[in-house]
């Protein structure tokens, strides 16, 4: 290949994302065709790149070091692969599930636009088209919003704009304390020590992408989505591309940019903001009652162990973190898409109206349970395997605190979905509910397909640890360091494997007893936690938004203006209108008296005017 070829990734779905957009609604069965077409000719093009792993293009662009520089190697080429294979699901997936949507034109059309800034943002080996192709994500980002179609999107969309541009800014700034630190904007030159400018530099990035990742407390525009944008929009951008994109740029971080240490002290940073993440967002996640907004908690819950274990600084967390952002990917991505089955045909996913699914949408069922219990770390599927690296790094920090943090969002984990998938699933179904369906093959294979990358990556953990994690690490990992991270993947024998057990127990039951003492109504499992004293109170704030920096702005800007209207604003309009107003009246009053329409008595004022004029004059000359 040659490296115009990694040019392709880019112009191909912007290119796409033109025409579909420009085709009449008429033609919709051509637009899906298309869109599948193209999607999957974008993964074949990864595929290929992917097995060659090293190209580079680059062309001189604006100067002082500015270059359109796009670079091709094991890491960008692994991301890339991960986006074209869940952009061709979600194509497949879109055709079904927005067939009927208002503005189905336009999402399919933003979908492509996304995943031309997507990968352009991987390939990108200068900080200036990096930047270029993130900032071309939150334009994307806002029309998918609005695409929901519901009085509030726009508001949410504005709201996600805000909190994504926030974020963005602060990464624009760490680029530039780095490039001066560093004299450079090539991103493959850059490593330097993480202490001055540098280390604020570090700070900065950070921001910038776990903000993308949705890590607290850039998340809270997520549950909004959940309820004002397409079910296919959580399953396509905050489940799958913006996770990736956002880790992908954290782990080059503090893998490549920055030297970052075990145990100093911005590692341990990402660490108390991992921990931070994991604990609170799944307290959220246990007591929702709405299938979506509960599954947008966890999709914030479970960015906390990636980073995490990217703050670990140790190779077997590090490769955990990874390796549980592309699993998060699968199992995420498939229970919205499981979530989007239930709302078609049941046309709603609210926890008390649903139940006994199982029964009539056994596929869609079944997808949503392998999902559940991969996000949930039990034996022996993906999330199990990638949890259990992140607990050995965090144990090796020497910093307890943080496995314990990431066992207590485990147990919270596996009980919230054991609340959702009984609520859901295999609940009771109310006999005055209408008969329902299993779902089309357009929306149940993609799901089946998760669930089924969900088991081959945890038993056969083998097969992504060394074809796509180690390649990662090998380049920075001390020398002798142990890189072979499948040696106890599925062991269930070690001390750490049987502490994550322990906890699926104690979820387990807890839910029970949620369960029993609600009078057996699954969707209030949760309550006995919801009601513990100080916890309750906890959770009318955050119902009241009180946690929320974008809220709490509004209003904090709100009583601002407030004040500012009645300190500055009222006065002047009291100046103007009792002072400035009253005079001019009363000065134009007497020139109307002036003006009163006889010749004699304005060529009098124009005598009187120029013996004025000509005393002035006269004193002027002396």
């Amino acid at each position: 290949m040659t490296p115009n070829t990694l040019l392709l990734p880019v112009l191909l779905p912007a290119a796409l994302a033109v025409v579909l957009l420009l085709l009449p609604r008429a033609l919709r069965a051509l637009r899906d065709a298309l869109a599948v077409a193209g999607a999957a000719v974008l993964l074949y093009l990864a595929y290929a790149l992917f097995t060659v792993k090293d190209l580079r293009y680059n062309v001189p662009w604006l100067g002082m070091g500015i270059d359109f520089d796009l670079r091709l190697y094991h890491f960008s080429s692994f991301i890339l692969l991960a986006l074209a294979g869940f952009l061709l699901l979600i194509a497949v997936y879109t055709t079904v599930k927005m067939k009927d949507a208002p503005r189905s034109r336009e999402f399919t059309a933003y979908v492509f636009l996304t995943a031309a800034f997507a990968n352009g943002a991987v390939l990108a080996n200068n900080f200036v088209p990096l930047v270029f192709f993130w900032e071309g994500l939150l334009v994307t980002l806002y029309g998918l919003i609005t695409t929901g179609g519901r009085p509030t999107s726009g508001r949410t969309a504005v709201k996600a704009l805000l909190i994504s541009g926030f974020c963005d800014f602060c990464l624009i700034l760490g680029i530039g304390l780095l490039w001066a630190v560093s004299g450079t904007l090539t991103m493959s030159e850059v490593s330097v020590e993480p202490v001055g400018p540098a280390a604020a530099a570090f700070v900065l990035m950070m921001i910038g992408a776990a903000g993308k990742a949705g890590a607290m407390p850039f998340h809270t525009w997520i549950p909004d989505a959940a309820v004002d944008a397409p079910v296919t929009f959580m399953a396509f951008l905050p489940a799958a591309f913006e996770k990736l994109l956002g880790i992908y740029l954290l782990a080059r971080i503090a893998l490549d940019f920055f030297k970052i240490r075990p145990g100093s002290a911005l590692a341990v940073l990402m660490m108390i903001v991992g921990a931070v993440t994991i604990v609170l967002a799944v307290l959220m996640a246990l007591v929702q009652k709405d299938l979506k907004r509960l599954l947008s908690y966890h999709a914030v819950s479970q960015v906390g162990y990636m980073i995490l274990g990217i703050g670990t600084a140790i190779p077997v967390g590090i490769a955990g973190g990874i390796f549980h952002m592309i699993n998060h990917a699968m199992y995420k991505s498939g229970l919205f898409l499981s979530a989007g089955s239930v709302e078609h045909r049941a046309g709603t996913t609210e926890l008390s109206k649903l139940g006994g699914l199982a029964r009539e949408m056994p596929l869609t069922a079944f997808g949503f349970t392998v999902c559940a219990l991969a996000i949930s770390g039990v034996w022996p599927l993906n999330g199990f395997v990638s949890k259990e690296m992140v607990f050995h790094g965090a144990l090796e920090t020497g910093f307890t605190v943080f496995a314990v943090a990431a066992w207590v969002g485990a147990i919270f984990t596996f009980a919230s979905f054991l609340k959702a998938g009984h609520a859901v699933f295999f609940g009771e179904r109310d006999p005055g509910a209408a008969p329902v369906r299993e779902s089309p093959a357009a929306l149940t294979a993609p799901l089946l397909v998760l669930a089924a990358l969900c088991v081959l990556f945890g038993v056969y953990n083998k097969l992504p640890l060394t074809l796509f994690i180690q390649p990662i690490l090998a380049g920075h990992a001390e020398a002798g360091a142990h890189l072979d991270f499948t040696s106890h993947a599925l062991d269930l024998l070690n001390p750490v494997a049987l502490i994550s057990i322990g906890c699926l127990v104690l979820a387990f039951l807890l839910h029970r007893h949620g369960f029993l003492k609600s009078g057996r109504k699954a969707y209030l499992a949760s309550e006995p936690v919801h009601n513990l004293p100080g916890v309750h109170k906890m959770y009318d704030w955050a119902e009241a938004r009180v946690f929320d920096p974008y809220e709490q702005g509004v209003k904090a800007l709100h009583g601002l203006s407030t004040v500012l209207y009645k300190a500055v604003d009222r006065p002047i309009d009291f100046v103007f209108e009792k002072i400035v107003t009253v005079t001019g009246e009363r000065f134009t009053g007497i020139l109307k008296k002036a003006h009163n329409g006889h010749y004699a008595n304005y060529l009098a004022w124009c005598l009187a005017g120029l013996v004025i004029v000509a005393g002035l004059v006269g004193l002027l000359a002396k």
